[in-house]
């Protein structure tokens, strides 16, 4: 089976992610952008022009293939039995967060109360639930996709949105490297599609960074929350305030956060 479409398009992903265009790409390999466009399109690239393109990216060509052949194994969504044994197991769960964010076996010994052949056994039982690949000397490859979606309704949303959402909301944002906003406002349909998109794409190009920072070590990075939200709205209070309307889904006041 033919790896050229993986690659072309984890190419584009990633220039989107850069926010580099065909013509920025026209000018760095010295052709037109049409040329460019037909070259993406047509799925035809000589082993030079990739080298280019990742210079580019300031990737090698060894990145390039490692970022597509990752994107390839890796899996969307986990099943219900997977999930609820990740919530039946909070050591389990734990090392499944670790090795989504590409902890080393040293790392979370290190870091946890985990002796190293409980970590074993842990790391087995993730292999065996096809959430990684075991390797020999305690490595992995990751199975799993870093924007992968939990299943609606199932164990993991509803331990996100018990034991996570409210207590994450009520923490101090007011450090540098912290954003909170909340912004409601009344919008047609097609804006509201087009919100929604681009959340979307927001969510895939944080997931991809991760993946790019995965490689750093343990002590370049921080572990960080991110939150993307939106619902049809509107405040308890208000909806006190309004004449009859049966139309609109009575609100909660102890719930001040946007699900």
């Amino acid at each position: 089976m033919s790896q050229i479409p993986l690659v072309s398009s984890t190419i584009k992903q990633l220039l989107k992610q850069q926010k580099l265009t065909y013509k920025d790409v026209a000018e760095h390999l010295q052709l037109s952008e049409a040329s460019v466009k037909r070259m993406f399109s047509n799925e035809q690239f000589s082993l030079q022009k990739l080298e280019s393109m990742c210079e580019l990216l300031q990737l090698t060509l060894c990145d390039l293939f490692d970022i597509s052949q990752t994107q390839q194994a890796q899996i969307s969504q986990l099943t219900v039995q997977q999930e609820q044994e990740l919530m039946d197991n909070p050591k389990l769960f734990l090392v499944a967060v670790c090795v989504r964010d590409g902890w080393l076996f040293e790392d979370i010994i290190s870091q946890y109360c985990i002796e190293e052949l409980e970590c074993v056994r842990l790391m087995a039982r993730l292999d065996k639930l096809s959430m990684i690949q075991l390797l020999p000397n305690n490595n992995y490859k990751l199975l799993i996709a870093q924007d992968f979606n939990w299943i609606p309704g199932g164990p993991l949303e509803r331990y996100i949105e018990q034991q996570v959402i409210g207590k994450f909301l009520q923490g101090d944002f007011n450090q540098e490297e912290c954003y909170r906003f909340y912004l409601r406002g009344s919008y047609s349909d097609a804006t509201i599609a087009t919100i929604k998109r681009r959340l979307q794409q927001l969510t895939k190009e944080v997931a991809q960074l991760n993946e790019q920072d995965i490689k750093l070590p343990l002590n370049k990075r921080q572990g960080v929350g991110l939150l993307l939200a939106m619902r049809p709205w509107q405040l308890g209070q208000f909806k006190s305030m309004l004449r009859n309307s049966p139309d609109l889904e009575p609100e909660n006041d102890a719930s001040p956060f946007v699900e």
